[in-house]
């Protein structure tokens, strides 16, 4: 099976400045990428598995997707802002990659700030065309999102980990949980876990997660996660975290 982070064709990597391996930005990345993937995979499914009309269910999977957007775009911002002026200052001839992935993130931004009205919108009426116009949204959302998460794992941060510091990376991925509600983290790390390769749950929980959202996973989370799963999901199997 080929691993979904793998350059295409006619694809250049930024090349690599010299010196040691500072951090382990690549395999932190690939984490949420995979997250973040099965997300925008998901969402137009979600918004046509809900009947019209049905207005609850509308108002669940549209606060869901809402959050998934949250998270998508403080992560592009930390990066725009943290990490993206590091790697230019620190390796010049990353310039011309970095650019195109801060333009790739604006065009990202504006897709789901387009379709945001209309998830609202659908999330109080749950009619049939704001449904369709929802789902065509995050079609294209994903569309260029995948593209994007493969091409920055694989042309950028092979130079990122050789210039940023594993505290620097650490510091940007910190600034962003601290944007977002405790009570959707420790959920949202329920879905981060299984959309993760068994040998990755455990970096992230215990390298990438804040002791007080460990806590609250163990003690709350994993329920929360569980049942919005089954919400989401009926009839699926829920899967497995940690």
């Amino acid at each position: 099976m080929t691993d979904f982070f793998t350059m295409e064709p006619g694809e250049t990597a930024v090349p690599l400045p010299p010196g040691p391996v500072l951090s382990s930005g690549s395999a932190g990345i690939r984490r949420v990428h995979r997250f973040l993937l099965w997300a925008y995979d998901e969402a137009p499914r979600l918004v046509r598995s809900t009947a019209p009309g049905d207005t609850g269910r509308a108002a669940y999977v549209g606060e869901v997707l809402g959050n998934f957007d949250r998270v998508l775009l403080v992560h592009q911002d930390g990066q725009d802002l943290f990490m993206y002026p590091r790697l230019t200052a620190r390796a010049p001839a990353s310039t011309p990659h970095a650019e195109q992935m801060i333009d790739q993130h604006g065009q990202i931004r504006t897709r789901i700030e387009g379709i945001t009205p209309v998830r609202r919108r659908w999330m109080q009426a749950a009619d049939t065309q704001s449904r369709e116009e929802l789902a065509r949204g995050y079609e294209e959302v994903q569309s260029v999102l995948s593209v994007h998460l493969r091409r920055e794992v694989t042309e950028v941060m092979p130079a990122v980990d050789r210039v940023l510091t594993e505290a620097e990376l650490k510091a940007m991925v910190q600034q962003s949980v601290r944007q977002h509600d405790k009570k959707f983290l420790v959920t949202y790390l329920g879905m981060v876990l299984a959309t993760n390769p068994p040998d990755d749950r455990k970096a992230i929980f215990f390298e990438e997660i804040p002791a007080l959202v460990r806590l609250g996973y163990r003690l709350i989370g994993r329920r929360m996660f569980r049942r919005q799963y089954a919400k989401l999901f009926p009839g699926r199997p829920v899967p497995e975290t940690l």
